[in-house]
């Protein structure tokens, strides 16, 4: 989670992507849709009042660094945060899903509330950029990070095996 928080979709690996957020945070800068007074604990109260009481004492998870979400709750298995602004409020969930042979994948949810009849125009029309573009995209680079990452881990585990057999200490 620590990787997914810390991405920033302006950086992206896709140029669509980039494109996308640099006009949706302009537009929202222009318009005042994401100022302090749009957000969680403002326009709206933050999810994580009204969750159960087993997931409101977990921890909350990570803090993001670009993205202007909160994280809900982080257990072994599961993560959510949330979003708001004037036009809509969201949660993202991400957990890792019995795959029915034995292992688990990933599998992520967005929740949309839109805001009003603007935040219900304003969700129709980047409806299919996010389905389309953003969505996939996204999920490309979490998996690159996630091989990436299973890599070097595999390396390191090949590396500490070859130096016991050379007698050295890891």
């Amino acid at each position: 989670m620590q990787r997914f928080t810390s991405a920033d979709p302006s950086q992206s690996a896709s140029g669509a992507v980039r494109v996308l957020f640099a006009i949706r945070w302009k537009v929202g800068e222009l318009l005042g849709w994401d100022g302090p007074d749009a957000g969680v604990g403002s326009r709206v109260p933050t999810l994580r009042d009204r969750l159960p009481a087993d997931l409101r004492e977990a921890s909350s998870g990570p803090d993001f660094g670009a993205l202007p979400f909160t994280s809900l709750y982080l257990l072994e298995d599961e993560w959510a945060a949330e979003i708001a602004n004037r036009t809509m409020h969201g949660v993202m969930h991400i957990g890792w899903v019995p795959d029915g042979i034995g292992g688990y994948r990933g599998q992520m949810a967005v929740l949309v509330k839109p805001n009003g009849l603007f935040g219900n125009a304003y969700m129709a029309a980047i409806g299919p950029f996010r389905r389309l573009i953003v969505y996939p995209a996204m999920m490309r680079e979490i998996e690159r990070g996630w091989r990436g990452a299973r890599r070097r881990s595999d390396s390191r585990a090949r590396l500490a095996r070859g130096s016991e057999r050379r007698g050295y200490q890891p």
